[in-house]
């Protein structure tokens, strides 16, 4: 992704939203010729002052001030099919698409109230990135009508400041959600304390964050989904077991992809991941009689690991071995296709 030249940071764009403030009023009348001239008191923006020292409080109110303004009547009328989604995606797919429906419904019916907000493309010129807003973009874009839109040139450290407060306003994104998001910020290079800034956390939570996308892999987070009510310790459970027994992905991976589980709600689909990372219990030898339909005993099977012995009664000997023998191919044929190998 470009990025913004050095000197420009993050809060000093953020403070270009804020209103200019009053030149200060220049005396009349006649000037006294000895009097040296007055040097204007150079000007420095609001978002240079103490640019290390802003918090995300005067952010969050700069956001407010724009967002007055725009709903006031600025901003633009966009061609969603111009405009992509965010390069750091903070959202998995939800369980449940009733509230999207009614959004969409309710901007069919209304029109759209509140403007998202874009920039510009870094790279391909005349479209448009979202920072905030991907739900109103997709409603319509589904409708096909154009988008309300403001548009921003922001780089990829101030794109994700905006956009976590905005998530950070919204408080609905799950923990998972969160810690994925700092985890693509990671991989794109972006600080430490831009990911901090725009999550609201401290070097704890994000170190967190960081082990538990490190343990997980993202293929599989993505197959379990928003998980709303699972929360911080339940992934770090998760995480610490793939952890100890690396050997416990191969099950979680099969246990998320079978029908019936990548069915089911998130939060279920967690706890299923969770039931196959439980070992499979240690078979001992195990001894299980053979018994004919009359109910009487003829021999005895014994299982232990890898090893099976049959022992049938010396009159049921000859036949039985015959049988199995005929037998087996299907009965491997059987466990094959249950297994969904071979």
């Amino acid at each position: 992704m470009a990025k913004r030249p050095a000197g420009k940071s993050i809060l000093a764009n953020f403070g270009a939203f804020s209103q200019p403030e009053a030149e200060a009023p220049v005396p009349s009348g006649p000037k006294d010729p000895s009097t040296p001239p007055v040097q204007p008191v150079a000007r420095v923006g609001a978002g240079v002052i103490g640019a290390t020292q802003r918090s995300l409080t005067e952010l969050r109110e700069e956001r407010d001030n724009l967002r007055a303004l725009v709903e006031a009547g600025g901003g633009s009328e966009l061609d969603p099919n111009l405009i992509d989604p965010s390069p750091f995606p903070d959202r998995l797919p939800d369980d449940n698409e009733t509230p999207f429906e009614a959004l969409k419904k309710l901007i069919q019916d209304e029109g759209q109230k509140v403007p998202i907000q874009v920039r510009r493309h870094p790279v391909s010129e005349g479209r448009y990135q979202v920072v905030y807003g991907h739900r109103r973009w997709r409603a319509a874009s589904e409708l096909g009508i154009k988008v309300k839109a403001t548009i921003l040139s922001l780089s990829d450290s101030e794109l994700v400041v905006a956009q976590g407060i905005e998530n950070a306003a919204r408080q609905d994104l799950s923990w998972i959600e969160r810690a994925l998001f700092a985890w693509r910020m990671d991989g794109a290079g972006i600080k430490a304390r831009d990911i901090r800034a725009a999550l609201s956390i401290d070097d704890p939570e994000l170190a967190r964050m960081r082990s538990v996308c490190r343990a997980i892999p993202v293929d599989v987070i993505e197959a379990i989904g928003r998980a709303p009510k699972v929360g911080r310790p339940r992934w770090i459970s998760l995480a610490s077991a793939l952890g100890e027994d690396p050997s416990a992905l191969a099950r979680v991976r099969e246990t998320l992809s079978a029908d019936k589980v990548s069915g089911q709600p998130s939060d279920e689909r967690f706890k299923h991941a969770l039931a196959a990372l439980k070992k499979p219990a240690s078979r001992t030898r195990t001894h299980v009689e053979i018994k004919a339909p009359s109910g009487q005993v003829v021999g005895k099977a014994t299982f232990s690991m890898g090893d099976i012995k049959l022992a049938v009664a010396t009159e049921y000997a000859p036949a039985f071995s015959d049988f199995v023998e005929e037998e087996l191919p299907a009965l491997l044929e059987r466990f094959f296709a249950r297994e969904g190998g071979g």
